[in-house]
């Protein structure tokens, strides 16, 4: 052979490797669209949702990418649920706590009225039970539930007058979210969920007279102190709240093993993030509330909180008492509570010990 031709075999031969190289990485390229409950601008909760994509996509070498998409861009906020079941998006960033209507019991993969701090609901959710029931739940409808997101203590509502008892809040209308809405609503309060973007109009033409939604950092850029300003604490109702990535099953089966494991550290990695976050930020968020504008920062005096927490254990056992699946999932929680309890307790410091 020539040396011609031997330069010319050469180069069909490489030519031909990089074709097929490039062919076989462009093959090994995921993309998926995934819809997000809230807007990209929105503290914590929008945020972490875009560095969990850039995460998984920089994980991935580019190979694997998720495209964030607005509320509203493909779906209404809060209807990721039937759209990742039927496979007509491949995920959903959301949070259990909006998919009620479907399950009441998926309200306890949020948060909990009274219930524990970030270090015992995840340890519950991760390693006490928690996930293998969730996923149970939504594996019926072919979603895989993944808990992604986790941010700090919420406040209990914005009103526009001060509630000096709770008799007030008898009539109102209030936009509240979970197992704390039905707390609400045995002190005589008609409440309705309603996604982040809607509660300001919703306030603004009385069509609520009050609304509980999240923390300062996010309540500020939601503007609820433009008509309300009372902000009430603590946040009984949401110590700690959980989201999730809700996936498709038969997309995250199709993907690699090595595509599976970078969503769950992402996952993982988020939920530690954007909990650490909020918890940086609320402090100054809350004195810019009363310093720029004007809200008055209250607190539920001991007793309210005792009428509150035991609307929440009439409530816990009047629904586990008709729903078989809520009893499961708070058997189960409070289960673990009581395991926990005896190292809890023993580990348990007052703010102070200095007179």
């Amino acid at each position: 052979m020539s040396l011609r031709k031997t330069i010319v075999v050469a180069v069909v031969a490489l030519s031909a490797a990089a074709f097929l190289s490039t062919s076989a990485h462009a093959a090994k390229r995921v993309k998926w669209k995934m819809h997000s409950a809230w807007g990209s601008q929105v503290p914590h909760l929008g945020w972490e949702a875009l560095r969990f994509t850039e995460n998984v996509t920089e994980m991935s070498g580019g190979n694997f990418t998720l495209k964030f998409f607005e509320p509203g861009a493909l779906i209404p906020a809060n209807e990721g649920f039937d759209a990742v079941s039927k496979g007509a998006i491949e995920s959903a960033w959301s949070t259990a706590g909006y998919d009620v209507g479907k399950y009441p019991a998926l309200a306890f993969f949020t948060a909990v009225p009274f219930g524990p701090g970030i270090g015992e609901m995840m340890a519950w959710i991760w390693f006490g039970g928690g996930k293998e029931i969730s996923e149970r739940i939504y594996g019926k409808h072919n979603i895989k539930p993944m808990h992604c997101l986790a941010i700090g203590p919420e406040t209990s509502g914005w009103f526009r007058e001060e509630i000096k008892e709770l008799d007030q809040l008898r009539g109102m209308k209030m936009r509240f979210f979970g197992l704390g809405a039905r707390v609400m609503q045995r002190l005589g309060v008609s409440t309705q969920l309603l996604a982040g973007g809607d509660i300001f109009p919703a306030l603004e033409k009385g069509v609520i007279d009050a609304t509980e939604f999240s923390m300062p950092t996010m309540d500020i850029k939601y503007g609820f102190y433009q008509i309300a300003k009372y902000n009430y604490f603590p946040g009984w109702h949401q110590q700690v709240s959980i989201g999730t990535l809700d996936v498709n099953i038969p997309k995250h089966d199709e993907l690699t093993a090595q595509n599976q494991k970078i969503l769950e550290v992402a996952c993982r990695a988020s939920a530690m993030n954007s909990y650490a976050e909020t918890e940086a930020l609320n402090p100054a968020a809350m004195v810019e509330m009363g310093t720029k504008y004007g809200v008055h920062t209250m607190r539920w005096r001991d007793d309210q909180l005792a009428v509150f927490e035991q609307a929440w254990l009439d409530t816990l056992n009047e629904d586990a008492a008709k729903d078989p699946l809520f009893k499961e999932v708070a058997d189960s929680y409070l289960g673990f509570r009581k395991e926990y309890k005896k190292w809890g307790d023993a580990q348990s410091l007052n703010a102070t010990y200095l007179k």
